[in-house]
């Protein structure tokens, strides 16, 4: 059902009643908008609201199953939207990505998200890391926009982690993390938008805010890990920076392949970003 705004969706859809956990969808552009939903459909969300501008045209079957809501990037931005349903909906997990991106977290084949949201919430964490790895196509003369969900790859190494500054030195259980398309052409990407870490999966409360930058005002919640044992940790499969440096006047005449001798075919499963190192299923999951 199509929504004109947050609150229309609020006073109209049974939206405060859910239980969670709830998925967030924003599409800033048109490509590969129904496989992400349709991946996130899979894993079980209670509820998956889908941020669209109104020409986005979805098959039958996908009106049916997510919440849509009216949404332009030039009017607003995501953040305000979702702090819009953190305040609305305290208590309840959230999970927020854009088009083109793919949430994976340990055994999601055969696991819900509602699995790793109960994990975590018995972990007594609030929040769970995620790291947005970048996905690109192996041949950029045929894939002008970098997107091609049956010949993806991904970087197997070149990942890395800085201490994160605090007033009164590195902030404690906190690291900025880099590597993929943004360390490697860092040139055509400013300083502040280089980091992959992302708090995507995290339990609303009335005074929390998201910030710019993917990080909360509440600090633990920007925490990779609690003080006694390693967490869990996901990935966000994303797209998204290839098609912006493809697509950017600035950037895409200076690059011809984002293929290099780290790059390895995409799989789509868990299993190979646990082999990687790029998430892990924490103490017990």
């Amino acid at each position: 059902m199509s929504y004109r705004d947050i609150t229309d969706c609020l006073t109209r859809s049974p939206l405060l009643a859910t239980k969670g956990p709830v998925g967030m969808i924003f599409v800033e552009d048109l490509i590969e908008v129904e496989s992400t939903i349709r991946h996130h459909l899979g894993l079980k969300f209670a509820k998956l609201i889908v941020f669209a501008p109104p020409e986005l045209r979805l098959a039958a079957d996908l009106e049916e199953a997510v919440m849509r809501i009216d949404f332009n990037f030039t009017d607003t931005t995501a953040e305000s939207q979702i702090n819009q349903l953190i305040q609305a909906l305290p208590g309840i997990w959230l999970y927020y990505c854009y088009n083109a991106e793919y949430l994976y977290f340990p055994f999601c084949e055969t696991r819900s998200v509602r699995d790793v949201t109960t994990f975590i919430q018995e972990e007594r964490r609030d929040a769970t890391i995620s790291f947005v790895i970048d996905l690109y196509a192996g041949d950029l003369s045929r894939d002008e926009a970098a997107v091609n969900i049956s010949d993806a790859y991904l970087d197997k190494s070149g990942y890395y982690a800085l201490a994160r500054d605090g007033d009164n030195g590195p902030k404690e259980r906190q690291l900025d993390f880099f590597g993929g398309l943004r360390w490697r052409f860092e040139e055509h990407i400013p300083r502040k938008k280089r980091r992959i870490d992302r708090i995507a999966i995290f339990r609303a409360s009335e005074e929390l805010k998201l910030l710019p930058g993917h990080i909360f005002n509440q600090e633990e919640y920007n925490t990779y890990s609690c003080p006694w044992h390693n967490n869990l940790t996901t990935t966000i499969c994303s797209f998204r920076t290839a098609k912006a440096l493809k697509t950017n006047p600035g950037s895409t005449f200076d690059i011809h392949t984002f293929q290099w001798y780290n790059s390895q075919k995409f799989e789509w499963h868990s299993q190979q970003l646990m082999d990687l190192g790029l998430m892990e299923p924490g103490q017990w999951f």
